[in-house]
């Protein structure tokens, strides 16, 4: 049977589902850890605000955390919310008894607003349970406190960094989230920056799920570098995938993960049932450029070509009918993806594309079905730039100057060595394939 590591988080609830153990829980469970828990305080909070707190005695602390280290065995564990000097004494009594391998997330105030650590209890943590830790992860509010400066900048963090682990930390890493996204580790040694960027989303519980995150890569093996570029990753994915509850500062989505499986099943799916529209149908194939051609399904938010499904080697014509060369994968055509891509940044929901031959009658049945058509020209290319992205936002744009709205259809007349092409976008691959389908009949029917 194979087994799965036993990570633990020492911290307190979020009534209101965002952060705290209900964040780390969640992560753990997306990385694939079985996650154990040890409830330090109970937060009245909500997107706004902390309402009410109430700490758990010390004896009760250490009771659920001695159940489990005395049961299994913890790979590694992260603290969170420890509000007062008498909690971190407990916790690292426990640390020491067990020899638990520790992240500490120096958690100080909610995102969404009110104190989490008394001021009193900002030294105990210093002494007592930071040098016993892997790493510590402060953003740079908390980093400035803990260092005793303000954290400005870059070179501020550095030097937050450098003070924290002269007194104690044996490594930090701050997170960027109030900076430009990225995050500095400082092992004592050097400096490295895990480059990010700032992403739009909830960011209620960001910090909560990095370390929780940090904390599984940590527990499978991997080094700490590594371990902070995945959980950097997860939580930057985990912002933009967060969902729109409350009033107040958005919960992060730590299920991203299983929900992007999911999704990137249904892409695969969608592409192959649009190929088996195209394959079955006895018209298809008068549409199929000499280039061949290939229908694309995105992931919602795609930013990349990574992220677009397509079929891989593209459809052929073959004895009259329609035939796919390859299967569906993900980065199979950067053609079809530059294309879903540009109508992506007009309109989030126009997740698939299928190119098709141009002619004058092809485009003649087009318009008498009613569709929108925008176009480009390859004659005002500028040097240095994707055609399929440029052409596509071009014609994007000019239809929507004077349509207000993205069109059905984009095509354009080719060029020297390049074949006229016409490219549909909807928002599902059995969509194009659907219509596709419908243009040649109506092509056939002329």
């Amino acid at each position: 049977m194979e087994k799965y590591p036993v990570v633990m988080t020492i911290a307190g609830s979020d009534s209101g589902g965002g952060a705290g153990i209900q964040a780390d829980l969640k992560t753990f469970a997306a990385l694939g850890a079985h996650g154990t828990c040890a409830l330090t305080s109970i937060t009245s909070q909500n997107t706004t605000g902390v309402l009410d707190i109430h700490d758990l005695p010390p004896s009760a602390i250490a009771s659920q955390i001695k159940a489990v280290a005395s049961d299994m065995d913890i790979a590694h564990a992260k603290t969170g919310m420890l509000s007062s000097s008498d909690i971190i004494l407990t916790v690292a009594e426990m640390v020491r008894e067990y020899g638990i391998p520790l992240v500490v997330d120096p958690v100080m105030s909610a995102e969404a607003g009110g104190s989490l650590l008394q001021n009193d209890a900002v030294k105990t943590l210093q002494e007592e349970l930071i040098p016993l830790s892997k790493v510590v992860t402060p953003n740079i509010h908390e980093a400035g406190v803990l260092a005793g400066i303000k954290v400005n900048d870059w070179q501020d963090a550095k030097e937050a960094a450098r003070r924290m682990v002269d007194a104690g930390a044996n490594a930090v890493i701050i997170t960027g989230g109030h900076l430009d996204g990225s995050d500095l580790l400082y092992d004592g040694l050097d400096f490295t920056l895990i480059e990010g960027e700032l992403v739009k989303g909830g960011t209620h519980g960001a910090g909560c799920t990095y370390s929780a995150a940090l904390t599984v890569f940590l527990a499978t093996g991997h080094s700490l570098r590594d371990a902070a570029a995945g959980a950097k990753l997860f939580v930057t994915r985990a912002i933009i995938e967060s969902r729109s509850v409350g009033k107040g500062v958005g919960p992060v989505n730590p299920g991203w993960h299983t929900l992007r499986t999911a999704q990137m099943y249904e892409a695969i799916s969608d592409v192959q049932k649009a190929v088996a529209i195209l394959e079955s149908s006895a018209d298809f194939a008068a549409l199929i450029p000499e280039v061949g051609c290939n229908v694309a399904a995105a992931l919602p938010h795609a930013a990349s070509a990574d992220e677009v499904c397509a079929v891989k080697g593209r459809i052929v014509r073959l004895q009259d009918r329609a035939r796919a060369v390859g299967c569906p994968a993900f980065g199979a055509s950067s053609h079809v993806a530059r294309i879903v891509l540009a109508a992506m940044h007009h309109d989030a929901g126009l997740r698939a594309a299928l190119n098709i031959r141009y002619s004058e009658d092809v485009l003649e049945v087009i318009r008498d079905m009613g569709l929108a058509v925008g176009s480009f020209d390859r004659a005002h290319e500028p040097e240095g730039v994707s055609t399929m992205e440029w052409g596509t936002r071009t014609a994007i744009d000019t239809y929507r100057k004077l349509h207000n709205r993205v069109p059905d259809v984009v095509f354009d007349k080719g060029a020297v060595g390049k074949e006229p092409m016409v490219r549909l976008l909807v928002h599902r691959a059995v969509d194009a394939a659907g219509l596709a389908v419908e243009i040649a009949r109506g092509l056939g029917e002329e």
